[in-house]
């Protein structure tokens, strides 16, 4: 099962490291709790709307850009479970992939998969 407040936390975490930000900064600078943000960040609480902008302004980030990274993420998480599920992809979902391809499946039943994308490397792990 893919978990939103998961790739919710993965994205929120890689947009602070890219800016070389501590939580705590961050945490300071939306006026969160250290320990929350942590938990958002590692997929364990929900965030609310409320929360999810103050993280974006203090990481100075749109919410749509954000979005757009979890759907992102989302949309291959989906396919690789899809992979994993069928061990092959169907014939409309091919053509989505165009350069995106399923490198490895092991490990059942929580079968991690690592999908190589054209600027990094995503592991996608179901749950």
């Amino acid at each position: 099962m893919i978990l939103l407040r998961r790739l919710l936390g993965d994205v929120l975490r890689r947009q602070r490291q890219r800016q070389g930000r501590t939580l705590r900064e961050v945490s300071s600078s939306a006026r969160v709790s250290l320990g929350y943000l942590s938990e958002v960040e590692r997929g364990q609480k929900e965030a609310s709307s409320e929360l999810l902008s103050a993280i974006c302004d203090a990481l100075d980030v749109r919410m749509s850009e954000l979005m757009r990274e979890v759907s992102d993420e989302l949309s291959l998480a989906e396919l690789a479970e899809s992979a994993a599920a069928s061990d092959a992809v169907p014939v409309p979902v091919r053509s989505m992939l165009n350069s995106v391809s399923v490198a490895s499946v092991s490990g059942v039943p929580t079968g991690r998969v690592t999908i190589k994308a054209p600027a990094e490397a995503v592991d996608v792990v179901a749950a």
